[in-house]
């Protein structure tokens, strides 16, 4: 009899149009293909906090690694293939991990490779520089400084960081750099996502490059909802 009820249960959902109950990664498109997950979730386009959840697979069910609370950019979420630079918009979609970097050394356990930041350590963001969203140490001469993050000068919102791999590959210039997990500032980001120091220490410390971690960043719903990437 309780079978029969929770099939009734779910066969009445899905005829609502509603998600199968389950781990939120279990009901995404694509995870990437690892057994580590970071997802980022908005309630909606226009919102600037929303929640950050890490993810283990095992026995081949996702697993609820660790939770916290998290910041979006000022002016919310966008789709990533539609963002523009300087929008203070967070994009959406699923991206790989490609390292960490903080002012400050490791936290404990950190596996992933990691850069210290530097007096001359820069995030270029300049559209005319063949470094465009790229680490630049020291500053590459044909970006200009006005145009790139000196990393030092953010202080304990870059303690600890991951570059999330957003237009990283082939960066494409005007749609945006320099898009980080990072510690919380004092507000809503420029577009990046942002947790409390605590929970940036404990993501470090629970990564592991081996397992091939993404990060997917979406809505609850709608054309940027997270089950989508």
């Amino acid at each position: 009899m309780r079978r029969a009820a929770l099939a009734l249960v779910s066969a009445s959902l899905l005829a609502l149009g509603a998600a199968p109950p389950g781990p939120l990664p279990g009901r995404m498109a694509d995870t990437g293909g690892g057994t580590q997950l970071i997802t980022a979730v908005a309630p909606r386009t226009g919102s600037t906090r929303g929640t950050v959840t890490w993810w283990d697979r095992v026995g081949g069910r996702w697993v609820r690694a660790g939770s916290a609370p998290a910041r979006f950019g000022a002016k919310g979420l966008v789709a990533g293939a539609r963002r523009k630079q300087g929008t203070n918009t967070t994009p959406t979609g699923l991206f790989r991990l490609p390292y960490a970097f903080g002012i400050e050394a490791a936290p404990p356990g950190t596996a992933y490779s990691y850069r210290r930041v530097r007096e001359n350590s820069w995030w270029c963001q300049d559209n005319d520089s063949r470094a465009y969203n790229r680490w630049s140490q020291p500053l590459a001469r044909d970006c200009r400084p006005a145009e790139s993050e000196h990393l030092i000068t953010y202080g304990s919102r870059y303690a600890h960081a991951l570059v999330i791999g957003f237009n990283y590959t082939r960066p494409v210039k005007g749609r945006g750099a320099g898009i980080f997990l990072h510690v919380n500032g004092r507000g809503a980001t420029a577009g990046c996502v942002s947790v409390p120091r605590d929970a940036m220490e404990r993501i470090l410390g629970w990564a592991d490059p081996g397992r091939k971690p993404h990060i997917a960043i979406g809505t609850a719903s709608g054309s940027t909802a997270i089950t989508r990437y």
